[in-house]
């Protein structure tokens, strides 16, 4: 395991499989910069919910933005949440039922969001999940009207309180099944990125970063 950036709270420690467990943050880091959603965990007077969401993250924080009526924005302020992210990278298939498992890198983090308080904050907040889009691509574009970022909030949490759980490689098979006939071993699976679809409208090439699309590394 490598060495922690902080130490594990009675929420982020890992005890199931707990060899998997990562507190380094730039694991952490490079699991999120790969996500483009995360699945938020809050409950309210409605009871318990987990949303998907976009997502982004600017140094120790990740962020999120949404309308100003949104019930789970204006909870996410009043109690602690949960927020998770999975990237499912392979099937493991071993000799033994119970022995097959998966390949994949997950994060959990817990804490209170706070709201990115000020037009400025804002705007450069929202500035950065545009270069996690498609970078150089805020340039070009008409940016946020003044009405839009009234209607819009931006929250963000910390990353403080966070654990990465990691699993790759092989089928680990007990020494008894290791002579059972049937093939064992890793279905890999990836995101792959297809060819960009102009809408039809017309107007400009496509720029250096939509032209790289296709080639930029996927999660």
């Amino acid at each position: 395991m490598p060495a922690s950036t902080a130490a594990p709270t009675p929420r982020t420690r890992v005890r199931r499989l707990a060899e998997l467990a990562d507190y380094d943050s730039a694991t952490l880091y490079a699991i999120i910069d790969a996500a483009y959603l995360c699945h938020i965990a809050f409950q309210d007077a409605h009871g318990a919910h987990c949303v998907p969401t976009a997502c982004w993250r600017d140094g120790a924080h990740l962020y999120i933005h949404g309308s100003n009526g949104s019930r789970m924005l204006r909870s996410l302020g009043e109690a602690d949440a949960c927020v998770t992210i999975t990237h499912l990278d392979g099937l493991v298939l071993a000799r033994a039922a119970f022995n097959h498992t998966m390949n994949y890198r997950s994060a959990m983090i817990y804490g209170r969001f706070e709201t990115v308080a000020g037009d400025a904050a804002k705007r450069a907040a929202m500035e950065a999940l545009m270069e996690k889009l498609a970078p150089g691509r805020q340039a070009e574009v008409r940016a946020g009207s003044a009405k839009e970022y009234a209607a819009t909030t931006v929250l963000r949490i910390g990353l403080g309180e966070a654990a990465a759980k990691v699993r790759a490689g092989p089928p680990v098979d007990d020494a008894a099944d290791l002579a059972h006939p049937v093939w064992a071993g890793v279905l890999p699976l990836a995101q792959t990125r297809g060819a960009a679809l102009a809408d039809g409208a017309g107007g400009p090439p496509p720029p250096d970063y939509v032209r790289a699309w296709r080639g930029r590394e996927s999660a």
